[in-house]
């Protein structure tokens, strides 16, 4: 007896095509412009055998360009840059292509000493895949050692973890521009983290 095959299947979440005007720009909240560096951050989204990622939904988080988060749960949150939400949003295009416009990250020290990066956190939903990917892009700028950034002992996952100034392109404005793409499985993965 032969049975047929069954349908091909993806697993969700769907996303919507569009989002509000402004998610991926954080440099303008409540109406004031950002303090610090503004930077254009962008790349691509791409599977095993570099195929790009249509739809994918990138989530972006942190602090200001003195290295605050605007969240109660930073001790120095009153000191945030009132013009800087430190949250954004992007849809990745038929390339798998990703933008945000924002600041440089400042480096920071956590509640034990522990001196931190700088580095912008990143997450990433899309359609085949079963759980939200959690990673962070690091600044070249700041401390030698990051709590985080040490946990990945091999150089070459390590370097993964870096954005890269593209010294010959500028973004919007003659904004700096930053790449830093991401690979969500196979040999040249991004190293990614449990949240």
């Amino acid at each position: 007896m032969s049975l047929p095959t069954s349908p091909y299947c993806t697993i969700g979440p769907f996303f919507p095509g569009e989002f509000a005007d402004g998610c991926c720009d954080l440099t303008n909240f409540a109406g004031k412009q950002a303090r610090g560096p503004h930077i254009m951050l962008t790349g691509i989204v791409v599977e095993e055998g570099n195929r790009p990622i249509r739809n994918a939904i990138v989530e972006i988080w942190q602090p200001d360009a003195n290295g605050v988060f605007r969240h109660p749960l930073d001790p120095r949150s009153k000191e945030a840059d009132p013009g800087f939400f430190g949250w954004g949003r992007a849809r990745t295009d038929g390339e798998g292509s990703y933008v945000f416009r924002t600041v440089l990250p400042g480096a920071y020290a956590t509640e034990d000493g522990a001196k931190r990066c700088p580095h912008i956190n990143l997450m990433v939903l899309a359609i085949g895949l079963t759980r939200r990917l959690v990673t962070t892009v690091f600044f070249g700028d700041g401390p030698a050692s990051d709590p985080l950034l040490d946990c990945v002992a091999d150089p070459g996952r390590r370097a993964r973890l870096f954005a890269i100034r593209d010294q010959a392109v500028n973004g919007a404005e003659g904004l700096p521009v930053y790449r830093f793409d991401i690979v969500t499985r196979g040999e040249a993965e991004t190293p990614f983290f449990l949240d």
